[in-house]
């Protein structure tokens, strides 16, 4: 199974965010494809200074960026929607050698389209 997790929740609602990022490596480990889409103030998630201080109740300040490395490694797909990193000064050169893609909404719907089921945090 494909999962798209289309996460729009950002650090001013770290354990939501928390939550897609464990669902996207829970399915990998799984043995399913897995998908995120980050909009909104989720773009921010994947700055420097977010990745080890955002964090859920209940795991540690650095589980966001191993959550975020597992995903990568473990062929997920994470896809930044360019036009929230644009409005929310995210810049391509913060992303570079993260294997991180932007995106415009075309490749929203494409990810969409080709996946079985969507799981939403917004």
């Amino acid at each position: 199974m494909h999962l798209l997790i289309h996460l729009t929740h950002g650090p001013e609602a770290p354990t939501q965010a928390d939550r897609a990022f464990l669902i996207a490596k829970t399915a990998l480990r799984d043995g399913h494809q897995a998908s995120m889409f980050l909009a909104g103030s989720a773009v921010q998630l994947l700055k420097e200074e977010n990745l080890d201080t955002v964090f859920g109740v209940g795991v540690t300040a650095t589980e966001l960026r191993n959550s975020v490395n597992e995903i990568l490694e473990l062929g997920g797909r994470i896809v930044l929607s360019k036009v929230s990193c644009g409005a929310r000064g995210v810049t391509d050169e913060e992303l570079v050698g993260k294997k991180i893609e932007l995106g415009s909404p075309s490749v929203l719907v494409e990810m969409t389209a080709a996946c079985d089921k969507v799981i939403t945090y917004g």
